[in-house]
């Protein structure tokens, strides 16, 4: 079986001409899933999340003013985003499609969301393109609801997690590691429950050592109850917000190595595809899908 996908048609919300963010990669992403025969029976689509949900990892203050279109100036500048209708569901649904995925993956062992990996929103505000930390929720309402005790995320996008590492700060049991391009956004860091910084233009030899030395034993020692696994595309040397220098093939191992980590210790993981941010939108879909194929892989053993 197919590992489920959850999608959305408000993922890809309407944006002003010309802005920078890549909104257009989430209907690709989609297309191309479909291509790759990803979803042979269809998506899951799940239901916007609701206050009491967003609540549980967010400020009420910030969660009542981002459902009113209504967030102060200032913080619509740090999201970087209009804070209009469109994409406040957008941010609903994204956040909905992770924790749909995350119940998705505790019954099935692995399950992904073509969406989310918000990691810069934090308790009281968004930033950097994101509005509402859909994993942080997510983590938050498996806990809340007694399904699990213990969640890791590895977050492997190439920007620092630190609006995650702010929502779970006071939340033992949900461990934080972010693995990033220590040079690049954000530039005040909020420390993770474990930071690995590395340097400009790291290739996919280096960056894969690194991993496989460093993700198993941690994984090891957390002993989470569930994993989820940020696979931003943005390491890509061809990113515009990068600073790293992995290829489509060091992307591609990359995700296959944390996604056979994980199981190969009965551990289910949910996927999120995190940041991209190249010219070429349909060569960032076809990126964010490798993680997708990861986890088909290793379900079909």
């Amino acid at each position: 079986m197919r590992p489920p996908i959850c999608f959305h048609p408000a993922y890809e919300a309407t944006l002003p001409e010309g802005h920078r963010f890549p909104m257009r990669k989430y209907g690709l992403l989609a297309e191309a899933l479909r291509t790759r025969g990803l979803v042979p029976d269809g998506f899951v689509q799940p239901e916007l999340a609701d206050a009491p949900m967003l609540e549980r990892a967010h400020d009420p203050a910030y969660v009542a003013g981002v459902l009113a279109c209504d967030v102060p100036r200032a913080i619509e500048r740090d999201i970087g985003l209009p804070v209009s209708e469109a994409l406040v569901r957008r941010s609903r649904a994204s956040v909905g499609g992770t924790v749909l995925a995350a119940r998705l993956a505790l019954s099935h062992g692995c399950a992904g969301s073509a969406a989310g990996g918000s990691h810069h929103a934090r308790r009281s505000q968004g930033a950097g393109f994101c509005v509402l930390n859909d994993v942080a929720v997510a983590a938050l309402t498996l806990r809340a609801e007694g399904l699990i005790g213990c969640a890791m995320v590895v977050d492997l996008d190439v920007h620092q997690g630190d609006g995650t590492a702010d929502c779970l700060s006071r939340e033992p049991d949900l461990f934080t590691l972010s693995i990033h391009c220590e040079k690049n956004y954000p530039s005040q860091k909020i420390p993770s429950d474990l930071d690995i910084g590395l340097p400009d233009g790291l290739e996919d030899a280096e960056y894969l050592a690194m991993l496989e030395a460093r993700l198993p034993p941690l994984i090891d020692a957390v002993r989470p109850d569930i994993v989820f696994y940020n696979a931003g595309v943005d390491p890509h040397r061809d990113d515009r917000l990068g600073r790293l220098n992995l290829t489509d093939e060091g992307l591609a191992a990359r995700d296959r190595f944390v996604v056979r980590a994980v199981r190969a210790r009965g551990l289910p993981i949910v996927g999120v595809i995190g940041g991209g941010y190249t010219h070429d939108v349909e060569a960032l879909a076809n990126r964010h899908a490798l993680v997708f194929e990861a986890l088909a892989a290793e379900a079909a053993g």
